[in-house]
């Protein structure tokens, strides 16, 4: 890894569906992987179900190693890159790594494009 901020990612083995519930201040099901409370409502991410309609994620997310809370750079360094290739995202950040989430149909081609940005990649559960 040429790159401070280069980092070691693994796709995350399910696929994961963003919800708005403007009206919600907490899900109804405890069904959810991150919630974000805003004042125009709530956001859900949540497992995907296989057969279920709307908009699919796959998660891209920080494979070995934690960094620590003040390092720069660590989310600009792999949502850069795949906004240069006009991939959308979707993050939700723990205190050890980011959850990049990308739209499953473009997941391959984002790997791509992290991996040729420096980034390593583990896609051992990357759906073809």
């Amino acid at each position: 890894m040429s790159s401070p901020t280069a980092q070691r990612l693994s796709v995350v083995p399910s696929a994961f569906a963003v919800e708005h519930l403007p009206h919600a201040t907490f899900p109804e099901d405890d069904e959810w992987i991150a919630l974000v409370r805003a004042p125009e409502g709530l956001t859900v991410v949540r497992e995907a179900w296989p057969s279920g309609s709307g908009e699919r994620w796959i998660g891209l997310y920080g494979a070995a190693g934690a960094h620590d809370l003040d390092v720069p750079g660590m989310l600009a360094a792999v949502v850069g890159p795949l906004a240069e290739a006009a991939i959308p995202v979707f993050v939700a950040s723990t205190f050890h790594a980011d959850l990049v989430l990308v739209p499953e149909p473009r997941a391959e081609e984002a790997v791509g494009v992290l991996e040729g940005a420096g980034h390593r990649v583990d896609t051992r559960h990357l759906r073809s």
